[in-house]
């Protein structure tokens, strides 16, 4: 059977209903909202029934915050319930089912977990829809049943053979328009020419991988694209580029004139005058490392220090929660695969005005107020429960951020050098895929955010944004600072954008990936999922 329980924060401890119920009254001008309450919804199943009533204080409530009702208060108000999309990682769901594992030392059972409204006051069906509307997010919610399930266990899906693609036939706008492809035509052009002269077809897992290594975010696209006539308003712009062409004629750098180049100039000049003394050099390309000495108990040791920035702007516009979360996330991956240990971040996003009208929004997109306040939160919620302190904390308000948020998490870490090696992989070594399950969520990240997106995107990308699990980043920062452990690691690459696909080929040439082993958050995911997946 399945057990449903709902908690709510009484009303002296209610501030986030309290919270949202005047963001409605004000900011979508809905004053005949008197009040609103939100409880938490858990639906439990294989597991007995007094089990489940043994957890209700210990799992799904706090009892001396919370409410708890096995059915919804009969009062009048309007409700509605919001739930993940199936194949969104739900952390609320998964805490609490470990947390009965725990308690029971049972395996895990199935835990569901939804938020429900309830509306009071003088409000017309306009008025609730606009309300759902600005409370769920399609990109990763929908609007929940309330009626209680006969059962929690989703039917097995059949796990296809990956297909075989006919390229050769096919127009390349038409394959790029099929599979939604971050690719132009000209990648799809060579891709036919290649698999040509291969005389064979290409499997969609093929296709899906180049997409991901080809995509703007992996290959930096944008930033390679070469210069060849630059013309600034600004004076200061213009000397700044004049001494950037020089210092390049200096060090006798060849590379086509780009963004990607100008970023680096500093780095290679530094390196060929021998100022660049303490850059730590190595096949392992995580996070920016240096060689610094560390007072450790009046002694001076030998230390490593690594910085790592990540921008997740195309996730943060479309779920800015989730996107905002793993800005974090994602950067402390870098540095954690360097066996480093990350202490402290920083934060800064771009966006439009927070305080304009909500009748201004583009359609197709969230409000900017409704992104800057969920991306604070999101950002927030990964660096609480990861326990990482954020030292500065700076946001931007500027009309040009309305076209495309901006979230940029930056992150600092370190680590004892005696606990890092640092070694080619050689024939027979094992490979050890470790932390998060993997699911959908989290399938074309790197693609994702580096498409054109059009008014229909926020209701078709909802697969393409990761969730974090920071409790579970938290215990690998443990484990990593663990020197025993460390030391068995030879070598080291963060699972991100790409997932499996791309962590191979920055670890090795060729590695041999049993797919059937990668751990997953549900059944039914086939071969080119579990090969792209970057959730977490």
């Amino acid at each position: 059977m399945v057990n449903r329980v709902y908690s709510e924060k009484r009303k002296e401890f209610s501030s986030a209903a309290a919270s949202l119920k005047e963001d409605i009254r004000s900011f979508l001008g809905i004053e005949g909202l008197t009040n609103l309450r939100i409880i938490n919804r858990y639906d439990v199943e294989l597991i007995d029934r007094e089990l489940f009533l043994s957890c209700i204080p210990n799992v799904f409530s706090e009892p001396q915050v919370d409410n708890v009702y096995f059915e919804l208060p009969n009062d009048g108000a309007a409700v509605f319930a919001s739930e993940y999309l199936p194949g969104q990682f739900d952390q609320r769901a998964d805490s609490a089912a470990q947390c009965i594992s725990l308690i029971a030392a049972c395996s895990r059972p199935i835990v569901k977990s939804a938020v429900i409204y309830m509306l009071y006051g003088e409000l017309t069906e306009e008025n609730i829809e606009a309300i759902k509307h600005y409370i769920i997010n399609p990109v990763d919610s929908r609007e929940a049943e309330l009626g209680l399930p006969e059962t929690l266990i989703l039917p097995s899906e059949e796990v296809k053979d990956v297909e075989t693609v006919n390229i050769s036939g096919r127009s390349s706008g038409e394959l790029i328009k099929q599979y939604g492809l971050a690719m132009d035509e000209a990648d799809m052009d060579m891709l036919k020419a290649y698999f040509a002269d291969e005389n064979r077809e290409p499997t969609l897992t093929e296709i899906r991988v180049i997409d991901t290594y080809w995509s703007d975010h992996c290959r930096h696209t944008t930033f390679n694209t070469e210069i060849v006539n630059a013309v600034f308003e600004d004076e200061k712009v213009q000397r700044t580029y004049e001494e950037y062409l020089r210092t390049r004629e200096s060090i006798g750098d060849k590379k086509p004139i780009c963004l990607m180049d100008l970023a680096c100039i500093a780095a290679k000049a530094l390196k060929r005058s021998g100022d660049l003394k303490n850059l730590d050099e190595s096949d392992e390309i995580n996070a920016c490392t240096v060689n610094v000495k560390v007072d450790v108990d009046g002694r001076d040791e030998d230390w490593l220090m690594l910085f790592k920035n990540e921008t997740h702007n195309h996730p943060t516009e479309i779920e800015p929660f989730g996107g905002a979360a793993t800005c974090v996330g994602g950067a402390i991956r870098d540095p954690l695969s360097g066996r480093s240990y990350v202490y402290n971040a920083m934060r800064i996003s771009g966006c439009g005005n927070p305080l304009a009208d909500i009748g201004d929004t583009i359609p197709g997109k969230l409000p900017q107020r409704k992104l800057a306040s969920t991306a604070a939160a999101g950002y927030s919620s990964y660096g609480n429960q990861i326990g990482l302190a954020t030292g500065l904390v700076d946001e931007v308000y500027h009309e040009g951020y309305i076209a495309k948020h901006m979230e940029i998490g930056a992150v600092v870490g370190a680590a004892p050098k005696k606990n890092v090696r640092r070694e080619k992989p050689q024939a027979g070594d094992i490979v050890i895929l470790l932390g998060g399950r993997t699911g959908r969520d989290g399938c074309g990240g790197a693609t994702g955010s580096s498409k054109s997106h059009n008014v229909n995107s926020l209701s078709s990308c909802g697969a393409e944004v990761q969730k974090g699990n920071a409790p579970e980043e938290r215990k690998l920062q443990r484990l990593f600072s663990n020197y025993e452990a460390a030391k068995l690691i030879k070598c080291c690459n963060d699972f991100g954008a790409g997932g499996v696909s791309v962590a191979i080929g920055e670890l090795a040439d060729a590695l041999e990936i049993d797919l059937d082993k990668v751990p997953k958050k549900y059944e039914g995911l086939d071969g080119t999922e579990l090969a792209i997946s970057e959730s977490q």
